[in-house]
């Protein structure tokens, strides 16, 4: 498809969802593939920006194919993210795939993560479509504006916070660390890892983090807040920026809540908090994270009179 064409398609079709705490998979079209997916930022190469969809498919919307002794799963993953001012567009489409010894329980989720850089800017329309590669034509699409943040200040900043199930063998590898990503509004009652980034705190500077978890009701708001408490210094690279892996040991019931990170640097007395929403949904159907393989991917320039001029990467 032309990126003159994918912008006009975002102009018609943009939902609402707020900011980057793009959560969806909630009411799709009947008879199509559902599926839930959450969108993270952090600092990129330059002053791009690192943009995480983690995508998650119930087992029941796929076929199941037979494969030697066992059965496999396969869907694609479409990732769209267009600048409809600019009028610039990064495109990645992957394909995942899982074989099993035996059928897995039709609400066991596969889930993979797709990563891409992208320039900062409000403007930003986001485009996830799932697809099932067994049954052409059968899919499901979601988008919504999704301004994308930039993180090359000077300020004390941290990066979007994303959660993973413990002791991940695979899955979205980051400094370092592998996260097993989910969705934010697909985890079960056990517990489960945070991951986030502080920037430009120098190495050797004393900080302070707080985490606060609060139930969030919809009629009454945030109920009693559990507040924890880490003390360090920084073990910041060369571009003052490190990350931090935390482990919630406790499982959570199941609800809605409400986590908020605040760093503090001791020395300056500068803050900066971020927040997510998480829905624990208390599911034993159980997850399998399965790598997504790139197929092709696209950053361009959609000129809107001179058709497509993108250069193609793949």
């Amino acid at each position: 498809m032309m990126l003159r064409g994918l912008v006009s398609i975002f102009c018609i079709l943009a939902a609402t969802l707020p900011g980057t705490e793009a959560d969806s998979g909630t009411d799709p079209v009947p008879g199509a593939l559902p599926f839930f997916y959450g969108l993270h930022t952090f600092r990129g190469e330059g002053d791009s920006t690192t943009v995480v969809a983690a995508i998650a498919v119930p087992v029941r919307g796929l076929r199941r194919e037979r494969v030697d002794d066992g059965v496999r799963y396969r869907f694609d993953v479409r990732f769209v993210l267009a600048d409809t001012v600019r009028h610039s567009v990064v495109v990645t489409v992957d394909s995942v795939f899982a074989s099993m010894p035996r059928p897995l329980a039709r609400q066991h989720l596969l889930h993979t993560v797709v990563e891409v850089l992208a320039p900062p800017s409000r403007t930003t329309l986001q485009r996830v479509i799932v697809t099932d590669a067994a049954r052409p034509g059968v899919g499901q699409l979601y988008d919504s504006p999704f301004p994308i943040p930039d993180y090359s200040g000077t300020e004390l900043m941290i990066s979007d916070i994303a959660f993973g199930l413990p002791n991940a063998g695979t899955g979205w590898t980051r400094r370092g660390v592998t996260i097993a990503l989910l969705p934010t509004s697909q985890f079960p009652e056990s517990s489960f890892d945070i991951y986030y980034e502080v920037y430009n705190l120098p190495a050797g500077t004393p900080y302070e983090t707080e985490i606060a978890i609060a139930p969030v009701d919809e009629d009454d708001g945030e109920g009693h807040v559990v507040r924890i408490l880490f003390a360090g210094e920084s073990k910041a690279l060369a571009d003052d920026s490190f990350g931090e892996l935390r482990r919630v040991e406790s499982a959570l019931p199941k609800g809605r809540y409400r986590f908020t990170i605040t760093v503090k640097d001791e020395v300056s007395g500068q803050t900066a908090t971020r927040s997510r929403v998480v829905d624990v949904r208390g599911w034993g159907r159980g997850a399998t994270l399965v790598p997504a393989l790139p197929k092709r991917s696209r950053a361009g320039r959609a000129e809107p009179q001179r058709g497509d001029t993108a250069n193609s990467r793949r």
